[in-house]
């Protein structure tokens, strides 16, 4: 495990990169936002904005999911990995959301968590990005990173997240999540990292 003064030094230099770091799903509201999460499951961020443009413009609450039905939600984002599932799920949980919230997106964690098809991550990245909480969301890219950089040697998302929330301050956690996943998905990649480019290139121990 890398030291504790080292994973600050480093987050200090992609806070100087990057210090308003944002989000790459497209989404008009909470609810956009969630449903935009829930979808990007195992896909990519590009794909999904891609699928939802269309989508969004007829549909931004969950009576209006409802409405639209799931043959016709799923034509909208039938290019997306695993869309039968991500169209079972978003339409019980627009149902959810319309039942137990008068449609609106909850900002606790637990009621995130009791939604079809939301599990830790996703609820995450919605408190992170929509509510403003310092939360963090690992997912492959913050997973890959944290092992590649030491800061973690957890063997499930949960054990890499509970890691930096230990060690990072709060004015840290809120972006941690933005900087790691930028960073793995244009720069220290799955398969071909641009090491020559590397902003913390003199803090990696794998040269890849």
């Amino acid at each position: 495990m890398r030291s504790k003064k080292e994973i600050l030094e480093i987050m200090g230099i992609f806070e100087k990169l990057m210090p308003e770091p944002k989000c790459e799903l497209a989404y008009h509201n909470a609810y956009t936002l969630l449903v935009a999460v829930v979808l990007s499951a195992q896909s990519t961020d590009k794909g999904v904005n891609k699928a939802t443009a269309p989508l969004f413009e007829i549909v931004d609450t969950p009576q209006k999911m409802l409405d639209l039905g799931i043959e016709k939600l799923k034509s909208y984002i039938k290019t997306i990995g695993l869309y039968n599932n991500k169209a079972k799920n978003i339409m019980s949980m627009s149902a959810e959301l319309v039942q137990k919230f008068g449609g609106e997106v909850p900002s606790r964690r637990e009621d995130l968590e009791d939604l079809a098809g939301v599990g830790r991550k996703t609820a995450n990245v919605v408190l992170n990005v929509w509510f403003n909480q310092p939360t963090l969301a690992v997912d492959t890219h913050v997973f890959r990173i944290s092992h590649r950089l030491g800061f973690s040697n957890g063997k499930t998302p949960r054990e890499v997240e509970d890691d930096l929330i230990k060690v990072l301050p709060e004015k840290y956690i809120k972006n941690a999540n933005h900087w790691l996943v930028l960073f793995g998905r244009y720069t220290c990649k799955a398969v071909k990292p641009d090491c020559k480019n590397c902003p913390i290139s003199s803090y990696c121990k794998i040269k890849l």
